[in-house]
């Protein structure tokens, strides 16, 4: 595997779930940044429009990670790597959800989570949880995947910005005075 990275102008915006990403992700949209999805939920959206339920889509997690995880892949492909972009999650985050649901890597992922050498990673302070259709873990898990996500960041030395619990506007503001 090659070592070398693609340094980019991409900063991540992550964290275990219902830490306020998307939301973030969204105000700084609406600010004029460019911005991207996250790809689980836009796979389960996409899914449901197929016909099927949530229940079938996470039933394989193995399948379900991997077309997240291409997606993922297909997308930070096709950004410019001096074009600053905020990701709502990035590759990485597949590793903490590998990691989390007891599967083996993927060669693919291994690779594409050494390719980039992203800005700044955000990592979001937990908010209290509150489940949705696509959101369906209990609050220890939150925390696991939370610590998971970090783990990995740092364990691929990149550099981590933690983003306290404040107003999402103000969150914004913290996130673009630590760019």
């Amino acid at each position: 595997m090659e070592n070398r990275k693609i340094q980019t102008n991409w900063n991540v915006i992550t964290g275990g779930p219902c830490t306020g990403k998307t939301t973030l992700v969204d105000l700084l949209a609406k600010r004029g940044y460019k911005t991207t999805v996250e790809f689980a939920r836009h796979y389960i959206d996409m899914q449901e429009i197929k016909g099927r339920t949530v229940e079938e889509i996470r039933k394989n997690k193995k399948e379900f990670q991997l077309n997240v995880l291409k997606m993922q892949i297909a997308k930070e492909s096709s950004l410019d790597p001096h074009e600053q972009v905020f990701l709502d999650r990035a590759l990485p985050d597949a590793m903490a959800y590998y990691q989390f649901l007891g599967l083996k890597y993927d060669d693919i992922l291994l690779e594409e989570c050494h390719k980039y050498a992203y800005h700044k990673i955000f990592i979001l302070d937990r908010l209290p949880l509150t489940n949705d259709y696509a959101r369906l873990e209990d609050e220890s898990e939150q925390v696991r995947i939370h610590n998971l996500i970090i783990s990995v960041y740092e364990s691929l030395h990149f550099p981590l910005v933690h983003v306290p619990v404040i107003p999402p506007e103000e969150r914004v503001d913290f996130i673009l005075k630590n760019i």
